[in-house]
C-alpha cells in the first residue's frame, strides 16, 4: 500500500526486531488497520524519540507513512507501556504469548478493533493481577476465538436447541443440554458455574471480561476447553508457550 499522506492509528506493538544497527520493524495491531508492519527508524539510537514507543506492549497513536510493502513511521504519542510487567517474569511472558496470538490470528485491512480491546484488557488484567494469570488466559482465549466466530455455542443445546447447556464435546466442538449428551454419549459434563463463566465471556465486553473468579474445578474446565478450542482452531504452535513450559511457568 502507497500513501500519498500520512496516516493515524491508534494501536498495540504486538512484536519489535531489529534490522540493522538504528532501525527496527514493528508489528503493530491497530483499530483502524488491523495488523501492519511499520519501520521505526532510528529507534535503535539512543537519542531516538522512539526508543521507548518501539518496544512491545506500547499502546498509543501512531502516524505512518506508506511505502510499497509497508510502512514507515513518521511520530507516535505513546499513552501506555505497561512497564509493570517488566517487574514479574511470569506475566511478561504471558503478556508476550498474548501479542503473539494475536499476531496469527489477525489480519491486515481488516476490522481488529474488537481483538485490539481484548489485548489491551487482558495486559490490563495481568498488571491488577486481580485474578489468576492462568484464569486471564482461559478468558483471554476463549474471547478471542469468540470474536473469530469460533468458539463453541453455550447458550443453547447444539442439536435440539435447549438453553440447558450441561456437557461439552471437545470432538465436534458442541455443547449439549443432558439428554442429547446422553443420546450422543457424551460424558464430559460441566459444573454450572463453567457455563455461566463461557457465558459471560462471550457476551461480556472485553473492558469488563476480567473481572471474575472461579473455584479449581471450574479453572480446570476452562482450561480442558480452550486448550481442546485453541487446538483445533489455531494451527500455530506458540514459542512463547515453548519457553514458558521450559522455564516451568505454567501450570
Amino acid at each position: 500500500m502507497i500513501l500519498s499522506s500520512p496516516i493515524k492509528v491508534m494501536g498495540m506493538v504486538l512484536s519489535s526486531m531489529k534490522i540493522n544497527d538504528y532501525d527496527k520493524r514493528l508489528v503493530i495491531l491497530t483499530k483502524e488497520n488491523g495488523k501492519l508492519a511499520a519501520f521505526a527508524k532510528g529507534a535503535l539510537k539512543p537519542n531516538s524519540q522512539y526508543v521507548a514507543g518501539s518496544q512491545s506492549f506500547a499502546f498509543g497513536e501512531f502516524v505512518l507513512y506508506g511505502g510499497k510493502d509497508s510502512f514507515n513511521i513518521t511520530q507516535m504519542s505513546i499513552t501506555e507501556y505497561f512497564s509493570e510487567l517488566s517487574e514479574d517474569l511470569e506475566a511478561a511472558y504471558m503478556a508476550m504469548y498474548f501479542c503473539e496470538f494475536m499476531t496469527y490470528i489477525t489480519n491486515e485491512n481488516s476490522d481488529e478493533k474488537e481483538q485490539l480491546k481484548l489485548l489491551y484488557s487482558a495486559l490490563k488484567a495481568l498488571v491488577k493481577k486481580n485474578i489468576s494469570l492462568n484464569l486471564i488466559r482461559y478468558i483471554f482465549e476463549y474471547k478471542a476465538l469468540t470474536n473469530l466466530g469460533v468458539a463453541p455455542q453455550c447458550f443453547e443445546c447444539t442439536k435440539c436447541g435447549k438453553e440447558t447447556v450441561k456437557s461439552y464435546s471437545s470432538i465436534n466442538s458442541g455443547m449439549y443440554c443432558l439428554d442429547c449428551a446422553k443420546s450422543e454419549k457424551i460424558d464430559q459434563v460441566l459444573h454450572d458455574s463453567t457455563i455461566y463463566a463461557l457465558q459471560f465471556i462471550a457476551s461480556t465486553s472485553s473492558e469488563k471480561v476480567f473481572s471474575f473468579t472461579v473455584n479449581e474445578q471450574v479453572e480446570y474446565e476452562l482450561k480442558y476447553i480452550t486448550k481442546h478450542e485453541v487446538g483445533k482452531n489455531i494451527e500455530q504452535k506458540f514459542k512463547t508457550l515453548e519457553v514458558m513450559q521450559g522455564l516451568s511457568l505454567m501450570k
